[in-house]
């Protein structure tokens, strides 16, 4: 218990990263699989659900942002979607060319080794560049969360954290 109140933030940040990143990689391989949407329409709808998902999650459990002022989180919002969109380009722009450098193939040609291709997602055109960008987003994501855009929720926490010792 005292690891995780210790590491708590970066915990639950790490828990809803996993589903935020389950809901853009479900949502892409559902828009380039099922719908057959471009690598590109695919990955930037995929972006866009997985950006709502986490600035909501990001605000109430992570940041524990708890005002819900109009002014407010539209600051928060404006600024964590600024924000996502920096990385956002870096996938947008990284994931077809890493797909197009080849870097999938590699993938591939393991699944294809493994005879694991009947699994249909392991061959998804583009999830393996996707896969390697997203952790350096994740990591990015919570830099620009944490020093930007809940900034000031992070020390209101911190001052109540103080108020508590104190009394």
């Amino acid at each position: 218990m005292k690891f995780f109140k210790k590491y708590e933030e970066i915990i639950v940040y790490i828990f809803f990263g996993v589903l935020a990143t389950i809901v853009s990689w479900g949502s892409y391989a559902v828009f380039e699989r099922v719908f057959h949407l471009s690598v590109i329409v695919s990955n930037t709808l995929s972006w866009i659900l997985a950006m709502v998902f986490a600035f909501f999650t990001n605000k109430v459990w992570v940041f524990k942002s708890k005002s819900f002022e109009s002014k407010l989180v539209a600051r928060e919002f404006v600024s964590f979607a600024a924000s996502r969109a920096v990385t956002g380009v870096i996938e947008l722009v990284g994931v077809p060319l890493l797909e197009k450098a080849g870097l999938d193939s590699i993938f591939y040609n393991i699944v294809y080794a493994m005879k694991l291709e009947k699994i249909g997602v392991l061959l998804t055109k583009g999830i393996y560049s996707k896969v390697i960008l997203s952790i350096v987003i994740v990591i990015l994501n919570y830099v620009f969360s944490k020093l930007i855009v809940f900034r000031k929720a992070q020390k209101e926490n911190a001052n109540e954290e103080q108020d508590k010792a104190a009394d």
